[in-house]
């Protein structure tokens, strides 16, 4: 939960001290395609890795990418939030 609220605060303040209004698209886009990359990156360490540790399952290292990169892809959304709230505190404070 904690590290949630850091992403927001660090979304808003990124949103409020860069001026006009982000690409939220793009930021969304990027934090896709980083959590893809790291998903497959950690599913083939785990896979790599597996036999070694005595997990010598093929699901669990595909499980394991997978929620790596729903977790990253939840953490973009939050900060998008935060890009979302510190854009409207900068536009509120221009008026």
């Amino acid at each position: 939960m904690w590290f949630e609220l850091l992403i927001l605060a660090i979304g808003l303040i990124y949103g409020y001290t860069r001026p006009g209004k982000e690409d939220l698209w793009g930021i969304l886009r990027k934090g896709v395609i980083i959590g893809i990359v790291l998903g497959v990156i950690f599913a083939v360490l785990a896979l790599i890795l597996s036999p070694f540790l005595g997990a010598g399952l093929l699901a669990v290292s595909i499980v394991g990418g997978i929620g790596i990169f729903i977790n990253i892809v939840i953490l973009v959304i939050i900060f998008i939030i935060g890009v979302l709230i510190g854009d409207f505190l900068e536009s509120a404070m221009k008026k």
